[in-house]
């Protein structure tokens, strides 16, 4: 079969492609790769990755390209379910013999209501797609691969689970494919050099943080890494074939989970002379940030969270307070730019720890943030906590225009608080003389970062005034 890998075309600037972890439209321009779609799209040559959200596609050019092919494969969310069944009830209506399918954590852990909610979908894979979907391609018939749940007449079949894979160094190069169907131009992180490219080099995180979607439904609690050797070898062929690439991010949702095995890619890459970064826990020692910031590591991605301890706690995240002010420290004397990421809304939030956590944001004082809201995805044990409690609201976890909505609320601190407190954090954090002072000093000293920098400061206002009009829906 010829095979579509479809990131479908969803809200403006929505960040929740096949590669995020951040499923709502981001405060500015934010493009992840589809980084899970080009694996098996890497192992049949007869496919294509249709990224339609940051090749700017519409609905109308989707269908139309979608309808070349025998098998299309949409990436799908929670918040992007509705919309991604219309897509494909547009392409099935378009052309009727097509084979329709959808992967991504929400179908795998709601296999029943996903295909009693998506008529137009004929399959889903629940889990890792890459082998699964190479089987259907190549005319192994439905009922005969592992891992996936289909109709049959008006039944739904769940054939046996299919095992992790654990051999990740068989996988084709994601950056080969990303040569092959993607502009590498359409992607753009505010905080990462532009151009940029990110890879995994290993699936799963052994943490166990109770809200984090990927390791509970998709990927396992486990960290399955690629060979040190495999991950040099994907680095190289990016900087023969992307010479304009300023900078790789490793994403991995811990990278620095096997610390001795994160020193030595750093010491089989630092001959590049490239720039990178990754993404962390505050657990990793100095020893381990320094070989990477010698190896070329100019920026790590570190989930915070929060700033009150009673609440890391009652997420599992495994971590303190004290050491997220080592890890800072450390970064800060090592010189590597650190991406904070924190959370409002976690089992335990007040309006006391929500200002504690303002307060702890500007001590730490990392060079970039982003806030986010706590959302229970299905399949997690904080979507089972909110259930028994009865802290979830029957509010979409985004709006009509795809602003993330606060769907829960606690007898301490309603939603509608929670919603308005992310606005209020950002505003403390980048309003301080101190940061704004830092930001002008770097823009009168390049044209090109004063334009960056003006476009994302008119574009961050545009998003917490559309933000502010979705109130409604928390």
């Amino acid at each position: 079969m010829k095979v579509l890998f479809l990131n479908p075309p969803s809200f403006d600037d929505f960040d929740g492609g096949a590669g995020s972890r951040y499923q709502a439209t981001r405060e500015v321009r934010s493009f992840w790769y589809p980084t899970w779609l080009a694996y098996p799209a890497g192992m049949l040559p007869d496919s294509r990755v249709l990224d339609s959200p940051a090749s700017g596609i519409d609905v109308e050019g989707t269908v139309h390209i979608a309808t070349g092919y025998d098998l299309v494969v949409l990436y799908t969310s929670t918040p992007s379910l509705k919309n991604d069944d219309a897509i494909a009830a547009r392409i099935k209506a378009a052309k009727p013999g097509i084979l329709t399918c959808m992967v991504g954590p929400h179908v795998s852990v709601l296999p029943d209501e996903s295909l009693e909610f998506c008529p137009a979908v004929d399959f889903v894979v629940r889990g890792e797609l890459d082998y699964p979907l190479v089987e259907i391609a190549k005319g192994e018939p439905l009922a005969g691969v592992a891992g996936i749940s289909y109709r049959d007449g008006g039944e739904v079949v769940h054939n046996p689970d299919r095992p992790p894979l654990h051999d990740l160094d068989v996988l084709p190069f994601a950056a080969e494919v990303y040569r092959r169907d993607l502009d590498y131009k359409d992607y753009e992180i505010p905080w990462l050099q532009y151009p940029y490219m990110s890879i995994y080099t290993g699936r799963g995180c052994s943490s166990k943080c109770i809200y984090c979607l990927w390791p509970q439904t998709y990927s396992g609690n486990s960290y399955r890494t690629r060979s040190p050797q495999s991950v040099l070898a994907e680095v190289e062929y990016i900087r023969e074939q992307f010479p304009e690439v300023k900078e790789i991010f490793f994403d991995d949702d811990n990278f620095v989970e096997d610390q001795e095995r994160a020193i030595e890619i750093s010491g089989l890459i630092k001959p590049l002379g490239i720039s990178w970064g990754c993404n962390a826990k505050v657990t990793a020692k100095y020893e381990t940030l320094k070989a990477m910031r010698e190896a070329g590591m100019r920026v790590i991605m570190v989930g915070y969270e929060t700033g009150d301890q009673t609440i890391l706690n009652n997420v599992r995240k495994g971590t303190t307070i004290e050491q997220a002010r080592t890890f800072t420290k450390n970064c800060k004397e090592l010189g590597i730019t650190v991406h904070g990421a924190f959370v409002l809304g976690l089992p335990g939030e007040t309006r006391q720890t929500i200002e504690k956590s303002i307060r702890f944001a500007c001590e730490l004082d990392p060079e970039t943030i982003q806030v986010s809201l706590a959302s229970p995805y299905p399949g997690t044990k904080f979507y089972d906590l909110c259930v028994e409690k009865g802290y979830v609201n029957p509010a979409s976890m985004v709006s009509e225009t795809g602003y993330q909505s606060c769907v829960i609320s606690y007898p301490e601190v309603s939603s509608a608080e929670i919603f308005m407190a992310v606005e209020r954090f950002y505003k403390k954090f980048y309003y301080r003389p101190k940061y704004v002072f830092k930001v002008l000093r770097k823009a009168f000293s390049d044209m090109d970062e004063m334009r960056r920098i003006y476009r994302e400061a008119r574009e961050f206002y545009g998003f917490i005034a559309k933000r502010r009009e979705s109130i409604k829906s928390c």
